[in-house]
Parts: structure tokens; sequence; C-alpha cells
């Protein structure tokens, strides 16, 4: 007799990303991001390399500092510098804000990383549609 095993699992977990479509217009909101966890320095280099190209190399990431523990000013992420920085302001508590010189600015609705899938999808799904 010859039991199935199962499928390995991934090396590095599925990155839970949704953009919203681009437009001519600028979006409060470019779409949502759910980390697995509040540490910046694991969390940072699976998002940044999920971006798209187009968006170019992101080198500064600003987040919320009451929300995000402190982390390095700075990291290397895919041999290239990312600037770390923390918000002390509370009107954006659960966004990242990605600048990338030359190509733009992204703001990513963070959502929590305790949220259950039922809560998080329609919070993700919102953050991505086409509608402003």
């Amino acid at each position: 007799m010859t039991s199935a095993l199962p499928p390995p699992l991934p090396s590095h977990p599925i990155l839970r990303l949704r953009l919203a479509p681009r437009s001519g217009m600028p979006r409060p909101i470019d779409g949502a991001w759910w980390p697995r966890s509040y540490d910046l320095l694991a969390e940072l280099p699976s998002l940044l390399s999920g971006l798209p190209r187009a968006w170019g190399h992101v080198t500064s990431v600003t987040v919320n500092g009451a929300t995000w523990p402190a982390a390095p000013g700075r990291m290397l992420v895919s041999n290239q510098v990312v600037r770390l920085h923390r918000a002390l302001a509370a009107s954006a508590p659960h966004t990242v804000v990605l600048l990338a010189p030359g190509r733009g600015r992204w703001d990513l609705l963070v959502v929590p990383p305790d949220t259950t899938e039922e809560a998080a999808e329609p919070l993700m799904a919102a953050a991505a549609s086409d509608q402003e």
C-alpha cells in the first residue's frame, strides 16, 4: 500500500498583496498588503520583490511608528538600499508609503496580520477596486 505524501510547503509564503488598476488619476490608496507579522525586516523583502517592475526600485518606505516596532533606518533588499521611515502621524495608522524616484509614490492599506481571512478579503478587495 502506498500513501500519497502531502505537497511540500512553499519555501516562501505567498505574498498577500492586491493592487488597484493603474489609471491616470491619483488614488488615495493604491492597493492592500496583508503581512504575516509586524516584523518589517522579515516582511518588507517579499513585499518589494512582489511589486510590478513598472514601479521601479523602491528606495524609501514609510510606516506608522505607532503600529510598527522600531526598525533600523535602512536595510538591504535584493542588493539595494531601502530607507525606512516611521511617521508618527495618527492619520494613517494602517498604511505603508512606497517611493521610487522618478516613478512615483504608492500608498498601500496594511491589513493587520492578525486579521482573519474572512475579514481581510473584503478589505483587500475594496482597496484594489477600480472604483475610486
